[in-house]
């Protein structure tokens, strides 16, 4: 068991350096914190994501502190480095090129790498786009899920969905603005018709969030055509929903893929029906159009 006491202090006093998770803006400079501030000019060393982008942010608040990379692609060889600079004793502070590191972010390999050394971590909270879209968004916020960026192809992006869409959940999600309509398509498909609020550029000049139905949604890009990253909020099933869907459990297991088919085919449309046994079995609705139509 691994317990770590910092006692809410940035000077955990310890024989090897801390790691600080900085929390950096993810639009409108305006939104750094003073701690965010003091803490980076303290540490020994930064390590960015992208070098070139902090350096504007450091440049703006006259930060001199030196910077390394650290990121996805040189994380196996500048992580146990930054770990043994961290035992010499140096603290380092941790960015991304927005928001707070270690969030769909390799940040996250660096801190438990840390925790399994002994040494200290520590938040510097700050931005986030995505509880920031959640909570101008319009949905619940009780209980959600965040869940990074999607699969790009059609049948994973379907069956990633279906793992996550079926709960209560508000479920949260990046996308970026040449693949959020093909996303939009997919998330009718798998999880219906929606209530969904779409939101980009967030703290910046243009935000913007996008609410309604999926379908409205894609009929509002395809008149304006999406620009920046957006964050998908996804409202989760209503209780009622989630009860019925507890209640039936996997009914259909008996089944083969046409009587499952017909089964829904009894109160609704063969096209319908197909999407609805496609979200049952977590298949594409076009596996089991051929299924049913060989």
């Amino acid at each position: 068991m691994n317990v770590q006491k910092s006692f809410g202090t940035d000077n955990a006093k310890q024989p090897y350096g801390s790691l600080y998770l900085v929390g950096t803006p993810i639009g409108n400079l305006e939104d750094m914190t003073y701690r965010a501030i003091r803490t980076l000019k303290e540490v020994q060393l930064i390590a960015a994501e992208d070098t070139r982008q902090t350096r504007k942010l450091l440049t703006h608040f006259e930060i001199s502190t030196r910077t390394v990379s650290y990121h996805e692609h040189n994380k196996n060889a500048s992580g146990p480095e930054l770990i043994r600079l961290l035992q010499d004793g140096q603290s380092i502070a941790l960015v991304s090129d927005a928001g707070l590191p270690a969030i769909s972010d390799p940040g996250a390999d660096l801190v438990r790498d840390a925790i399994d050394n002994g040494i200290t971590v520590i938040p510097i909270p700050g931005a986030n786009a995505a509880l920031s879209a959640l909570i101008m968004s319009g949905l619940p916020t009780d209980s959600f899920t965040f869940a990074g960026f999607p699969p790009r192809d059609r049948k994973s992006l379907t069956k990633w969905l279906q793992e996550r869409g079926g709960k209560r959940d508000t479920l949260l999600l990046y996308e970026s603005p040449h693949r959020v309509t093909k996303t939009l398509d997919v998330i009718l498909d798998s999880l219906g018709d929606r209530q969904i609020a779409l939101v980009r550029e967030l703290t910046k000049r243009h935000e913007e969030a996008v609410r309604g139905t999926v379908s409205e949604c894609i009929a509002w890009f395809a008149e304006h055509p999406p620009l920046g990253e957006f964050v998908i909020v996804i409202a989760g099933l209503s209780e009622s929903e989630a009860s019925e869907q507890e209640a039936e459990g996997a009914w259909w297991s008996e089944l083969d893929i046409a009587a499952h088919v017909a089964h829904y085919e009894r109160d609704m449309d063969r096209k319908e029906a197909i999407k609805r046994a496609a979200v049952d079995r977590g298949l594409p609705k076009r596996d089991v159009y051929n299924e049913v139509n060989r």
